[in-house]
């Protein structure tokens, strides 16, 4: 492990931090976070792989190799069917214990993701995701918030009862591998 891997680490659990106390919908936290590396990242690639060539989805091969690359990868998921309890109607239901009902209901599978999902509850992510990549750019670790990577991370199971997952891998080299990207 070289300095700058252990560094992204530390960062890492930083950046989890920063997930954990970003403001959540009713002051409930629906989160879960996961931090990835070594032979865990290579089985990250490859389930992204895996779901890319089935769906046709170029960009996710492109997102495994980064994944790959990176010295860590934090994931950040949200238990999106647990509602806020304010019948805001957002996620497309009158009430929400409607939207809580049609979430229990059996999957109709073949998404990447679970639905429906709390619109507060889906705010609370992108809040923490932001909070999070914030932290690693305060302390100039390249990272770049990845869908596909997500969808990785619950084929793999690794975020189990989140309907929604990102991924954000992390690096400490010369050049930001997440840009520039063929």
């Amino acid at each position: 492990m070289t300095p700058e891997s252990e560094a992204v680490r530390l960062v890492a659990s930083l950046m989890v931090l920063s997930a954990r106390t970003a403001p959540k919908g009713k002051g409930v936290d629906t989160l879960e976070t996961a931090v990835l590396d070594g032979k865990d990242l290579a089985k990250l690639a490859e389930a992204m792989r895996t779901f890319g060539e089935e769906h046709g989805l170029g960009f996710f091969l492109r997102d495994a190799k980064n994944i790959e690359a990176a010295d860590a990868c934090l994931l950040i998921g949200c238990r999106g069917a647990e509602t806020a309890n304010i019948n805001c109607g957002a996620c497309g239901y009158l009430t929400c214990a409607e939207m809580a009902e049609a979430a229990r209901a059996p999957s109709r599978g073949g998404t990447p993701f679970v639905g429906p999902n709390c619109a507060v509850r889906m705010t609370d992510l992108g809040i923490a995701v932001g909070s999070a990549v914030k932290t690693a750019s305060i302390h100039n670790v390249d990272n770049r918030v990845l869908y596909s990577g997500g969808v990785g991370a619950r084929a793999l199971g690794i975020m189990d009862g989140c309907t929604v997952v990102y991924a954000i891998p992390l690096k400490a080299s010369g050049k930001n591998i997440f840009f520039d990207r063929t």
